[in-house]
This record gives structure tokens, sequence and C-alpha cells, in this order.
């Protein structure tokens, strides 16, 4: 039957998981080794692996076949084969709303509970509805990206012509189905950038100014550097990771978006970098800082599974270590750009007010991004000034 074929694919898989590489690499790298896998047994595969993670840590003591299959019913609206053979009463309920589904897994299931697909104890920053973020967590977020203004109307006339569904959220943002191969559809890259909404979102924080000298300390591949450079081109750049292949990824995206006023350099902010940066001074710090990522876990659902509690204590650490070191280079009467794609409160508010009373900052604003409400990441942002 077609049905066991797709479970001891299913299987397979998860047992060679170990969650050390992000879920779609691993998948990529799985599948050359596995030839004999045809394109609809990678589709089903990916589908699977992603829906039984989505469960985090709910009912874990069922078989995989029947925890996938409740899985499965909560995170799509299409009947799949497993939940079809080992979960059937579901199918009536198959494209009912998340609320309704989960009320009726609660039903067939006593043992289900919403708080245990998210089991930890950590805070949530304010304003989240907990409710409302755990039921996001079965959805698979958007895929985003940022055009220019003027070249919008062009880049979203070409996704429409290609076939795919496309929302226009912001003069600058278009929200896609999560897949979309958008280098199949725009041949120039220099029309639009990946980056989640919520991400976006942030740059209402930066607020740079002509000819201003910011530095993007934790820039990874330079999605705020971009962002910021969108938002004021004349601002100079001094962009910095403690990886290289990461800095090597910024230089292309750079390169390919048509900016060439920048710096790179590689350095790690968990030592004394006064050698380095000995004669710098900032207009503006954007630190965007290491963290557990658990606003992002709707889209990467391995991270939520394979989490473990005590990392939370671990970033922090790692944050207030990294701020207390970049806050020195910082001019008076300029803004620090403290951001996290966490919601925990340990990661976000009780940072800042770690930063507040040890050095002379003032708060301007701070705000966690809910993403969950717009198929988004959720991500958090404080506007933090130097006296």
């Amino acid at each position: 039957m077609k049905v066991h074929h797709h479970i001891r694919a299913f299987e397979q898989v998860l047992a060679s998981y170990d969650g050390k590489l992000p879920l779609h690499r691993y998948l990529v790298v799985y599948f050359k080794q596995h030839k004999q896998m045809g394109s609809s047994d990678r589709r089903w595969a990916s589908r699977y692996i992603y829906s039984y993670f989505r469960l985090g840590k709910a009912l874990a003591t069922l078989p995989a076949t029947e925890r996938l299959a409740v899985a499965d019913f909560l995170c799509n609206v299409d009947l799949s084969l497993v939940t079809e053979h080992a979960f059937p009463q579901a199918a009536a309920h198959i494209t009912k709303p998340i609320k309704e589904k989960v009320a009726f897994v609660e039903s067939q299931y006593p043992a289900f509970k919403l708080e245990d697909v998210f089991p930890f104890k950590a805070s949530l920053s304010d304003g989240i509805n907990e409710q409302d973020f755990l039921y996001s967590l079965f959805v698979q977020p958007d895929l985003f990206i940022r055009v220019r203004e003027t070249h919008l109307p062009t880049v979203k006339a070409k996704i429409e012509a290609a076939g795919v569904v496309v929302n226009e959220l912001s003069d600058t943002t278009l929200a896609l189905p999560n897949g979309t191969k958008l280098e199949q559809i725009i041949d120039d890259a220099r029309l639009y950038q990946v980056q989640d909404f919520s991400s976006q979102k942030t740059g209402a924080y930066f607020k740079p100014q002509p000819y201003d000298y910011w530095w993007d300390c934790c820039a990874a591949s330079g999605g705020k550097s971009l962002l910021i450079h969108s938002l004021e081109p004349k601002v100079k750049l001094l962009a910095s990771d403690v990886r290289e292949t990461s800095l090597g990824n910024l230089q292309e995206r750079f390169i390919a978006a048509g900016i060439k006023d920048f710096q790179k350099k590689t350095i790690d902010l968990l030592q004394n970098n006064d050698q380095i940066l000995h004669h710098y001074e900032f207009d503006g710090i954007l630190l965007d800082a290491p963290c557990s990522g658990a606003g992002t876990w709707g889209r990467t659902p391995e991270m939520l599974y394979f989490f473990e509690e005590y990392k939370v204590a671990n970033y922090v650490k790692l944050q207030k270590a990294i701020a207390e070191n970049v806050i020195k280079y910082l001019k008076p009467g300029k803004p620090l750009i403290y951001m996290t794609c966490s919601v925990f409160k340990q990661e976000n508010e009780e940072v800042v007010n770690y930063l507040l009373e040890k050095f002379p900052l003032k708060l301007e604003t701070m705000e966690l991004i809910k993403g969950y409400h717009d198929k988004a990441d959720s991500m958090f942002v404080a506007r933090l000034i130097k006296q």
C-alpha cells in the first residue's frame, strides 16, 4: 500500500536526523544521498517531517506514526494518506480552523495539551497572546521579499504572471507562498531582497541620517545592513561578524545589490577589540543579538523540537557580554538598536533593563513585533540612546 511507503520514507528521515543541521539543509543532503526518491516522495517526506516537529513535545509517548497523523492533521488542510490511515476520524475536520482542530484533537486524545507544544517555563515577552502564538506554530510562515517602491509593480506583475499568489503588504513588501522559486521568476536579483516581514519592520526604529557611520556588529549575511542602506543610501557601514563565511555571503549580497561603500571585518565581540576599533565612533549600532530564535520556530520547527531550556540563560549571558563590548564605540546621543528573534522575556526586556541599569542609556522605545498575525516570524526591537 502507498501509505506504508509514505510511512517508511518518513521513518527513515526521522531516524537519521539529529537536529544539528537546519532541517532544510539536511533534507537537501539526504535527498542527494537517496536519489531513488522521486519528486513526490521528497515532497511528502518533507511535509511529514516538518509536520511532526511542529507538534513540539505534545503527545510525546505516542508511536511515531500516530503522532505524525495528528500533527499532519493540525498542520494542513488537505488530508494525507498517513492521517487517513492512522487518524481516520479526523478526515471530516481537515479543513476546519486551527482552533477547532485543536479542540477535536483534545477530544480524541485527552493527554494532548496545547502548552506541551511549547513547553518552556521561560516567560514570554510582554504583549504576546500565548494561545495565538501556539496556534501559529502549526502554520508555515510565508516567504517575504522587500522591494524598492519604484520596482514593486514590476516585480509583482512578474510573480503574478508566473501563476503565484502574491499579497502586497506595504509599498515595499510582498508576501508569497513559502517555497516559491523566485530565482526562476525574476532574473534580476537586484530587484528584491528576501527578508521576513517582522525583520523589515525593525527598520522603523533605525532612523539613519545621510553620511552617518553605522556598525552592524552581528551582521551575519547582511539582512539588517541591506535594510538600513535601503532606508538611507548615503549611510556609511561597517559590517562585522565572527564568521568569515557569513561576511562572504554579505559581500556577495552587497555586490548584487549594487552597494560599494561599506567595510567588513571579522570580529569576535566577546573579546577586547580596542586594537581593531580604538579610533572608531559610530552614529548608530545595530545589535541583532545571537538568541534562542524562538520567534522563528514556526519556520524552523526542528529547533522547537530539539531546544533545551537551559540554553536561554546561555544566550542571555552572550547578549549582555556583546552589548557591553560594543556600547563604548557609540557616540553620545546616538542609538543602539538591540534586536532578537526571540519571544522570551529573558532575552528581550530583561536584557534591556540590565543595559539601562549598567550603562548611560535611555530607552526611547521597544516592541515585540508579533509576526504570528502576519504568517511571519516574531522579533523584539529596542532603541536605546547613549547619554
